[in-house]
């Protein structure tokens, strides 16, 4: 079930690696169990040339399937992101590099409020969706540039916890 998105929210993170090191690692399967602060368990249900899906527990047992829409190597990948035959997000994860250094940007368009019209959705968008995506979506990017420079497992609600996963 794909939605129509009328809202987005993007978050960008200058990334302490390089930018084929970045696609290396955000390319794996299972790389959420290393950076993922809101992760409970990242199951591989396919993951071959042809087919990226995968299932992301997180710690308060919500379970979303991640369908990779879009994959361009050593770019990004654009997914579907929501439980299992319900409405789903269009997330867009974009490796960039500014002054040789290297940024990575997650842009989720939700399905939240998607089906009413934007002038009744941007204030609880603007209030309540819109802070507590951008706060999720630090952590991730805290969570990748914390695991590529440590070299460690990112302990879970490192960041703080987030009412909607932790």
């Amino acid at each position: 079930m794909v939605s129509v998105y009328n809202q987005s929210i993007s978050v960008s993170k200058k990334i302490h690696t390089t930018e084929f090191k970045l696609w290396k690692f955000i390319s794996s399967p299972g790389y959420l169990n290393s950076s993922h602060p809101f992760c409970k368990e990242n199951k591989i249900i396919s993951w071959n040339k042809k087919s990226h899906i995968d299932q992301l527990i997180y710690l308060n047992n919500l379970k979303y399937i991640r369908e990779f829409m879009i994959w361009n190597e050593n770019e990004g990948y654009t997914l579907l992101i929501g439980e299992k035959n319900k409405k789903k997000s269009k997330v867009n994860w974009k490796i960039s590099s500014i002054n040789k250094e290297t940024y990575l940007t997650i842009t989720v368009y939700p399905y939240f409020l998607s089906s009413y019209p934007k002038i009744i959705s941007s204030l609880p968008y603007k209030l309540y969706i819109r802070p507590k995506l951008e706060e999720y979506l630090k952590s991730v990017l805290k969570g990748i540039n914390w695991y590529l420079e440590k070299g460690e497992k990112v302990p879970r609600n490192a960041f703080g916890k987030h009412s909607w996963f932790s």
